[in-house]
């Protein structure tokens, strides 16, 4: 590699290098970055971290309810959800078509059920 070192006080301060060189660190650098997001990333999926389907993500940015989707991805009936989070099966309908606002103890344990946050099931606009 062809270096041009430019020195300031005795010291180096500076190294020039073509700009081809410098393509291939930039190069380098982002194949580097790649290969560790992808070795955390395979860390995490190894720890327990789960794996979010395209489809589930798409459908809850296109503004569907959050716990039918939830619900439907965990492959639960209404009735089996609402059972398990201690509610009525009307009530959880009225949820999902958003006819009634859950209360925060209600959400909770709807989302415990579907093992997700608080926050993935509350609707940011409300």
């Amino acid at each position: 590699m062809n270096v041009q070192v430019i020195e300031k006080d005795g010291q180096i301060e500076w190294a020039v290098i073509p700009y081809h060189e410098y393509q291939k660190l930039l190069d380098a650098m982002e194949m580097l970055e790649d290969i560790r997001a992808y070795d955390e990333a395979k860390a995490n999926i190894q720890a327990g971290e789960e794996l979010i389907p395209s489809k589930v993500v798409y459908a809850l940015l296109d503004g569907e309810n959050p716990i039918r989707v939830w619900r439907e991805y965990r492959a639960l009936t209404q009735q089996q959800l609402a059972e398990q989070a201690g509610i009525s099966k009307p009530y959880l309908s009225q949820l999902e078509s958003g006819k009634r606002h859950g209360t925060t103890n209600v959400l909770n344990r709807i989302a415990q059920v579907l093992n997700v946050s608080l926050e993935d099931l509350v609707d940011a606009k409300v």
